[in-house]
């Protein structure tokens, strides 16, 4: 088994359809599908069963699912281990982060770093979705919480305060009640935010109204006066429209953390993106 004809089948296993895989392999339909039916014909086996929901893995090829991601693996780690070396300050970069470090904190981040590597193309993927390191969907991470990968090379880069917002002409709600408002909250859907925890506790009588997975979000909604919001500092005081709340507590704070592989750190437009990044550490306001 070729690795080319691994990657069609692992795509294929993972997405469930024919059009899924071949959108996230960059191909055709009708070529996902020949070179599936090239694939089970030079197997002597059927490895999916075609059904109305989609394709599933037969017995034979669930048997070699395991198998084919280790090849998988083998194949990455060379590609890893390739682009590590490249030494020119040009080519793609991808930066993955939560949507709001993005928009409020890498702006004057990626400024320098464009005057230094004009010749680099800078992708930066947010959203609440953690970008593979292992499998080059991105090239460095930002996180709020630390990477359990121990090929990852990380470091805690700041740890940045929360505070608590309302539309700049809205009453002052009381610390410990909250009745007659209205909570923005966060989808928790994919894991637990102490800073959500921390207001719903702080104002248990106000009304859950609305919840978001981006801060922006939440903060715009709060602008307009729909509700109480708990964001970063560096969102809320970049934010018209919003009012801090002097309260007796804050929110609980959030570290950031910075992560890369390990196989491309020696690749020189990283290098210099983390260098342009720890210039700038010291210059971000509100951290801790």
């Amino acid at each position: 088994m070729e690795w080319s004809d691994v990657r069609i089948f692992l795509a294929i296993a993972r997405a469930g359809t024919l059009g899924a895989a071949a959108r996230t392999l960059g191909l055709s339909h009708p070529t996902v599908g020949r070179r599936l039916r090239a694939l089970e014909l030079a197997t002597g086996h059927t490895l999916f069963q075609r059904t109305a929901d989609g394709f599933i893995p037969t017995e034979e090829g669930s048997a070699v699912i395991a198998l084919a991601e280790q090849m998988e693996e083998g194949a990455l780690a060379i590609e890893r281990r390739l682009a590590g070396q490249e030494q020119a300050l040009q080519g793609t970069l991808r930066i993955s982060s939560a949507d709001w470090f993005g928009a409020y904190v890498l702006p004057p981040i990626i400024d320098d770093y464009a005057k230094i590597c004009p010749h680099v193309d800078l992708e930066i993927l947010t959203g609440t979705r953690l970008f593979s390191l292992a499998q080059r969907e991105a090239d460095i991470a930002f996180r709020i919480v630390p990477f359990d990968n121990p090929d990852v090379v990380q470091r805690r880069l700041v740890r940045l305060p929360y505070g608590v917002y309302v539309a700049a002409g809205s009453p002052e709600p009381v610390y410990g009640d909250g009745a007659g408002f209205r909570l923005i909250t966060h989808d928790t859907s994919t894991g637990q935010f102490p800073d959500i925890a921390w207001l719903t506790e702080s104002f248990p009588n106000a009304k859950p109204l609305l919840r978001s997975n981006n801060r922006n979000v939440q903060g715009r909604m709060s602008r307009q006066g729909i509700g109480i919001a708990v964001l970063p500092q560096m969102v809320g005081s970049q934010m018209e429209g919003l009012r801090k709340l002097d309260l007796p507590a804050e929110p609980p704070s959030r570290d950031i953390w910075m992560g890369y592989h390990r196989d491309m750190r020696r690749l020189q437009r990283l290098r210099a993106f983390i260098a342009v990044v720890t210039d700038h550490i010291t210059k971000i306001p509100f951290q801790q």
